[in-house]
């Protein structure tokens, strides 16, 4: 958690307090990361003062294991009521994204003259630098991610459904316990040629598969994609294949401090040649406390790396009837990268 990055933001744009709200059963991903907190509640932090949790009394005990004060409330009042005898605050920063209209509503009952000013691409921006413990909990939930992996090829031959593979891995996630950190994507035959197929009860097809899997540990996300062949690949399949991997191969090696993200998809696309029409979404993407943040890899990009940057590098062809992505987690560092997930990616056949 960086606070003090955030309180230099709140000082360079006047604000007093900034406020994080999670009133759903999904984590709010910023209040997690500044605060180690993924349940119901509102997180304060004041430009100057001790920053605190106030939380439900039925969530009290698990936030009381937090390094934070934390501020019981209690049944029948509201969050905003309670914040109000607790700051004097004139201009508040909001994540809006994440605000809603309600929301707001209710803050402004309370708070009748403050100014809002968004803090949602300051979050971004201080949180696509991983600190050495964020870097340590997603190396270890890519072991995991790998782990799952290798074990679901394994076992492959007992599935009959794209429904059952994706069930495996998921299961396998729980079991090891970790969350998910995106619904599983398993995509066989004419299904492989749809980037984000939604997985079906349908029978396992021959021909390239794509899953693209990942879990959440700790409150870190991973994602990996692999594609495996269903029978026997034709002579052309095996050399589309490899073109893919290699264009991966490439561009994780143009991996470096300072390098400009869009270059790095420009260089992607010279890599796939006359595939590179069939290329048709983002070439990665950070990866964090949430599965898609800072940086950015696609053309209009202004993103550039710098070292503890972690994201994805998942270049794919797309071609009428089928389909390949292959995808990593990569890890900037001072000699230039890390790839974090290790599963195989020459062509498996099953």
């Amino acid at each position: 958690m960086n606070i003090s990055q955030l309180r230099r933001h709140m000082q360079e744009k006047e604000i007093d307090l900034t406020i994080f709200l999670n009133a759903g059963f999904e984590p709010n991903p910023n209040m997690f990361y500044f605060s180690g907190y993924s349940g119901a509640g509102l997180l304060a932090i004041p430009k100057k003062q001790q920053a605190f949790l106030m939380v439900p009394e039925m969530e009290a005990s698990k936030a009381k294991r937090l390094n934070f004060k934390i501020i019981e409330k209690p049944k029948g009042k509201r969050f905003f009521q309670i914040l109000k005898q607790h700051s004097k605050a004139k201009t508040i920063g909001l994540e809006t994204e994440n605000f809603s209209i309600l929301a707001l509503k209710e803050l402004r009952k309370q708070f009748k003259r403050i100014k809002i000013k968004d803090i949602s691409k300051a979050c971004y921006d201080i949180r696509k630098v991983k600190c050495a413990d964020e870097v340590k909990i997603i190396k270890q939930g890519c072991k995991i991610t790998d782990e799952i992996m290798l074990d679901c090829f394994k076992n492959f031959k007992k599935f009959k459904t794209e429904s059952e593979v994706k069930a495996y891995l998921e299961y396998n996630a729980k079991k090891k316990g970790c969350d998910l950190a995106f619904p599983t994507i398993v995509a066989s035959g004419k299904n492989s040629a749809l980037a984000h197929h939604q997985t079906e009860d349908k029978r396992l097809t021959k021909g390239f598969c794509i899953i693209d899997f990942g879990v959440k540990y700790k409150g870190y996300c991973t994602d990996i994609t692999r594609t495996i062949y269903l029978g026997k690949p034709k002579k052309q399949e095996i050399e589309l294949y490899n073109i893919l991997l290699g264009c991966q191969n490439s561009t994780i090696k143009q991996v470096k401090i300072g390098a400009r993200c869009a270059d790095l998809f420009i260089h992607a696309q010279k890599q796939l040649g006359k595939y590179a029409k069939y290329f048709n979404h983002g070439l990665g993407h950070g990866i964090g406390a949430q599965i898609h943040e800072s940086p950015n890899l696609y053309t209009e990009s202004k993103d550039v790396l710098v070292k503890d940057m972690t994201f994805t590098i998942e270049p794919g062809i797309y071609l009428k009837d089928s389909g390949i992505r292959i995808e990593d987690d990569i890890l900037v560092t001072d000699k230039g990268y890390e790839i974090l997930t290790k599963t195989e990616k020459g062509l498996i056949t099953i």
